[in-house]
């Protein structure tokens, strides 16, 4: 379980914490980024997670899923949570109006190892959905840019409709103190203005010392293939490699085994692993 939340011996792990939908914002087809907020004033000063980590959002009378936080603990009061409408409780979620009632409990999880990271060069590289999670991880850093060297984005998407948080990753493009490259597969309208191409072929426009650059990856499973090939070959430590996976984690804690891979719980000893763990553990990725 995360250092960052420790149940006491009396307190359920399993009872949500009450929070309301402040605002849900459109993302690409089928997702919305749902910006939620504690109903208690405690809970609101005292939630502290990391980027990485996941929680269980509720909806009352339907049930529970696990998400991956969004928002960066830098800006705490809004937990931000980009959710995809694939099943019974998303169906339901995407009905509420602002204002609704759910509920939170977490943060679960390990996160970005945020000690190693500082003080480095730090790679992004997303694909497709993968950039929900990472989002968390690139606002604390450009939150906190003086502790950290040169801060990479590397995304890609199947053509400009699916890229998440399009329009607030092309003003990164302008900004010096990070270096944001974008690509999508295809472009069937003309007007993209980023690169194209799958996005292993962003790694020809950056500058990478894997001697002082820890590696931060989420997208689908083939995108991983390429991209630690990618990485390897340019001599990346194979503990400087850290991607982000998803498993079906129910409970949350450690309990019910659905997270399961080989002898790790993706709850617990997840959802970040390091290229090491996919080695020892092949069925991983």
């Amino acid at each position: 379980m995360s250092d960052a939340h420790n149940y006491t011996s009396d307190e359920n792990p399993y009872l949500p914490k009450p929070a309301r939908i402040i605002r849900t914002l459109p993302q690409i087809l089928d997702h919305q980024l749902f910006q939620i907020r504690f109903e208690k004033e405690e809970m609101i000063n005292n939630f502290t997670y990391r980027p990485g980590q996941f929680v269980m959002l509720s909806v009352i009378g339907t049930g529970e899923a696990p998400f991956s936080i969004s928002s960066s603990p830098t800006r705490p009061g809004i937990i931000e949570l980009c959710v995809r409408r694939i099943g019974h409780v998303t169906n339901a979620l995407f009905k509420l109006p602002p204002n609704a009632p759910v509920g939170i409990r977490g943060p679960y999880g390990n996160g970005f190892p945020l000690d190693k990271l500082e003080g480095n060069n730090l790679l992004l590289v997303a694909g497709g959905l993968g950039m929900a999670p990472l989002r968390s991880l690139l606002r604390y850093a450009l939150d906190n840019r003086s502790k950290f060297k040169d801060v990479i984005l590397m995304y890609g998407a199947r053509n400009p409709d699916d890229m998440l948080f399009k329009y607030e990753l092309l003003e990164l493009i302008e900004q010096p103190d990070v270096k944001c490259l974008l690509t999508v597969d295809t472009d069937n309208s003309g007007m993209w203005k980023a690169h194209v191409g799958v996005v292993t072929t962003l790694f020809d426009h950056a500058e990478i010392d894997p001697n002082n650059t820890y590696a931060a990856i989420c997208g689908p499973e083939i995108m991983f293939k390429y991209v630690l090939e990618e990485l390897l070959k340019r001599n990346f430590s194979k503990n400087r490699i850290l991607m982000s996976l998803e498993r079906n984690m129910q409970c949350g804690v450690g309990k019910c085994g659905h997270c399961m891979v080989g002898y790790k719980y993706t709850c617990l000893d997840g959802p970040i692993f390091n290229y090491w763990d996919a080695i020892n553990l092949p069925e991983m990725v």
